[in-house]
Parts: structure tokens; C-alpha cells; sequence
């Protein structure tokens, strides 16, 4: 069994070693990630709102923004001088750009890694594991299309997004002890996921290389979503909503930080204006869903988690339910549960 495996991934590097060239400008993944793919958190960032103090040293205080004339090139997997944080936009919200680029870069990996092994229709990958041990099985058909390569690439990486939405709701966290419920469904996330899905998306496809076309339209998005200049100005916009999404008064890791969450994340997502709540079409987002040859893009994948004790799994379908593997056709249900469970 051992050497079956060996002989996959051995193919696997040939093939990428030989025919990446033939692909669009997706990344080009090493021997040393076929097994060991990127962290579901690639860059540390960020906690909402601005001066949120730290429990028990109160003197350490979090502002997690950034600026236009701050962000630096895109680098894949991430690099100091991107200088990420969240920035305010009066047609996109917050946007962090920790999130858009970890999402963007993880379809990049997911597109380069799929085009590898869509052959083998008996390949998995772990995922590590968060509330659970991640799996993802692929079952490609041959006739799918370059771009329907594409979009399942970031319709799983934003399916990995949402599960660590799920996961740190339940309990999850890197820190043992230090609980990350207070930053699950931040008002911020679900659209900066999902933008970075299709930045990422649009990068791929493009004839520039995978950083010069995401950072380009890092520049060119953040212009159309008419993002402040200042770091004064996300800083007034934060506080704008000051103990109405956010409290000034909870200590991280409280869950009380967010007062405001949002749960809506599939299969379209909206971004959260402080100045109106009303829904524009030009700035919705969706998940991609149906593929080219028209089929759902479900069915060429499953995230599989073995989920741990810390998801209440009777109480969401039932007493006599025996569901111990969830996949991502369960994440709307786990939602639904997290978000009529408000405390």
C-alpha cells in the first residue's frame, strides 16, 4: 500500500515538474506540500475593532487596520511586508486582507494540486485538524474544464473558510486554553473569504503570474470598492460602530467582543455598510456551484471531518443520530444551530 502511494505522488511531482506550464498562472507547489498543504491560517490576522484589550493584561490592547498607502505587494503564503490588516470600504465594509489573501492563495494551491491528481479519482489529501481531522477526497470527471478546475479549487478553499468559521464556534483553537469563539462570523470574514476566492480565482486565469495579478487586483478591487485613504479613517470607522458590532468594554478572547456576527455565508454574501443596510447586487459575492458541463461542484469533492466531542451533533440532528463524519453539505445545518445559539 505504501508503494502504491509512493508511485501517486511520485507521478504527481512529474506531472507538475513537466506540464505546469501548460496550466494557467496558478502557483507552482513543491514535493514538500503534496503532503503537507498550507496552514488553514497562513497570516495572523485580525481581531475586530480597534484598542481591544487583552484579558488579564489589559495594558496590551489590538488595532488590527491598515491602509492604502501600507499594503505592499501579494507574496504566496505570505510576507511582513504586505502589511495586512482590515480596511474600511464604502462599497465592500471591512475587508481584511489577511483573510482575502490566505483564501486566495489557498485556491491557488487547491487549482494547481487538483490539475496534478484529477486522474486519480481515488486521491485524498489531510487537512490537519481543526474540531475534527480534515479530509479532502476528490472525484473529478475527465471532461471537466480548465475553468471548472478553477472555480472547485475556490469553492473548496472557501468551504475550508466556512469550516473554521464552524470549528472555532464549537470550541476550536491553535492555543489550547485560549478559545477563538470571539472572532467566528465577524462581520468582516464571509466577504473577505469569499472576495479572496475570487481574486484568487481571477489570478489563476490571468496571463500575469499568480502575485503580480493578485496584487494588482488587491490595488484595483480596493479602488472600485472605494476603500478609505487613512488609517485615521478605518480608525473612525471602527468606532463608528463601537459597541453596536463590537464591544469596547469585553477583553479577548471574550466571546462578548462581537456583538455583531454574521451567519449568512452561503450561497451569496453582501458586505455589512455602517451607512446602510441596504443589499446592492454590484457588490454580491457568490460561491461557485455548477460547473461548466453542468454538474454540481459538490459532487466532484468531499471535505470530510471526523468531528470531536465538542459539536453537539445529537442536539442539531436529533437523539438518535449516529452522524460522526460530517462534509460540507452539513455546514448550512451547523450554522443554522450557531447562529439560533446566540448568547
Amino acid at each position: 500500500m505504501n508503494q502504491i502511494r509512493l508511485m501517486k505522488i511520485k507521478y504527481i511531482l512529474f506531472f507538475l515538474l513537466f506540464t505546469s506550464a501548460l496550466y494557467s498562472k496558478a502557483p507552482i507547489i513543491t514535493k514538500d506540500v503534496i503532503s503537507s498543504p498550507p496552514p488553514r491560517i497562513i497570516r495572523t490576522c485580525c481581531s475586530f475593532g480597534v484598542d481591544v484589550k487583552l484579558f488579564a493584561f489589559t495594558f496590551i490592547k489590538f488595532t488590527d487596520i491598515t491602509s492604502i498607502e501600507k499594503i505592499g505587494s501579494h507574496k504566496y503564503l505570505g510576507q511582513k511586508e504586505e502589511n495586512n490588516g482590515i480596511i474600511y470600504t464604502q462599497k465592500g465594509g471591512f475587508i481584511d486582507l489577511g483573510h482575502l489573501r490566505d483564501i486566495a492563495d489557498f485556491t491557488g494551491y487547491l487549482y494547481t494540486l487538483i490539475q496534478s491528481v484529477k486522474a486519480d479519482s481515488s486521491f485524498s489529501i489531510k487537512l490537519g485538524n481543526e474540531a475534527g481531522h480534515k479530509k479532502l477526497n476528490f472525484s473529478v470527471p475527465p471532461n471537466a474544464t480548465d475553468k471548472d478546475i478553477v472555480h472547485l479549487a475556490g469553492k473548496i478553499a472557501y468551504d475550508i473558510s466556512v469550516w473554521h468559521e464552524i470549528s472555532t464556534w464549537f470550541g476550536a483553537s491553535y492555543i489550547p486554553l485560549v478559545p477563538e469563539r470571539y472572532s467566528s462570523f465577524s462581520v468582516e470574514d464571509a466577504y473577505s473569504n469569499l472576495l479572496g476566492v475570487h481574486l484568487g480565482m481571477n489570478a489563476i486565469l490571468s496571463d500575469l503570474e499568480f502575485e503580480n495579478s493578485m496584487t494588482t487586483q488587491i490595488n484595483d478591487t480596493l479602488k472600485k470598492l472605494e476603500a478609505v485613504n487613512t488609517l485615521e479613517q478605518t480608525y473612525a470607522a471602527m468606532n463608528g460602530v463601537k459597541d453596536i458590532w463590537w464591544s469596547s468594554k469585553a477583553k479577548m478572547p471574550s466571546r462578548k467582543v462581537l456583538i455583531k456576527r454574521q451567519f449568512e455565508v452561503y450561497d451569496c454574501v453582501f458586505p455589512l455598510l455602517i451607512y446602510s443596510e441596504d443589499k446592492n447586487d454590484e457588490q454580491k459575492l457568490c460561491v461557485p456551484q455548477i460547473s461548466e458541463i453542468g454538474q454540481d461542484l459538490n459532487s466532484f469533492y468531499k471535505l470530510s471531518i471526523d468531528s470531536n466531542f465538542k459539536i453537539p451533533l445529537k442536539n442539531i440532528y436529533g437523539s438518535k443520530s449516529k452522524k460522526e463524519v460530517l462534509t460540507q453539505l452539513d455546514f448550512p445545518a451547523l450554522i443554522k444551530y450557531a447562529e439560533q445559539n446566540v448568547k
